[in-house]
């Protein structure tokens, strides 16, 4: 059986996609999720040093993977 792909893992293959997008980019490339749902896993993922947000006076937030 496949296992469903957690918001985490979809918010990672986006921003893998799309290095450095905007927080609003990474909402914008998953509709079928509820922002604030995609602003709390970030948020998690950047706690948990999977990603990392950077505030950018100019448009809000900036992702990025963090390297291991």
């Amino acid at each position: 059986m496949l296992q469903e792909a957690t918001i985490g893992d979809r918010i990672l293959e986006v921003v893998r996609a799309n290095p450095h997008c905007t927080l609003k980019k990474v909402t914008l490339r998953l509709p079928d999720l509820h922002w604030t749902d995609v602003f709390l896993e970030v948020a998690h993922l950047s706690q948990s040093d999977h990603l990392r947000l950077i505030q950018d006076s100019s448009s809000g937030f900036t992702t990025s993977l963090r390297l291991p």
